[in-house]
């Protein structure tokens, strides 16, 4: 059973980067009809978690709730798979078939990007 403060870290966590991911789709939703504010958050959160996972394997000295505010509260709550995978059904449904496709691969590969190029990032500067 988790600890009050474990859940208290992702609670507040959670809360800033539901934030800071609404903040994120204000200013790109009039970008048209391909959601740009989901690959943006989602590529972004990716590799803030290529950093951070990459630092907190590297330091044993960060709490566990430190690890659960910035990872599982604050990335969990700012990435948005679900809404990614909801604007893909909807641009396939919609007939939209490129736009689904350009969806996937480019979250995909963008995400996997990202973590890559936050693990290089967090190994050559931070560990």
């Amino acid at each position: 059973m988790p600890s009050l403060m474990s859940l208290i870290s992702v609670a507040a966590g959670g809360a800033i980067g539901a934030s800071i991911r609404f903040g994120v789709s204000l200013m790109l939703s009039p970008a048209g009809r391909f959601p740009l504010a989901t690959l943006s958050v989602n590529v972004i959160g990716c590799f803030f978690a290529g950093v951070l996972g990459t630092w907190v394997m590297a330091r044993a000295s960060v709490s566990p709730q430190i690890q659960l505010f910035l990872i599982t509260g604050i990335l969990g709550g700012f990435t948005t798979f679900s809404a990614f995978s909801l604007e893909t059904l909807g641009l396939a449904e919609s007939g939209q078939w490129a736009w689904a496709i350009v969806n996937v691969l480019a979250n995909m590969i963008g995400a996997l990007l990202a973590v890559a190029s936050g693990w290089w990032l967090a190994r050559a500067f931070l560990i």
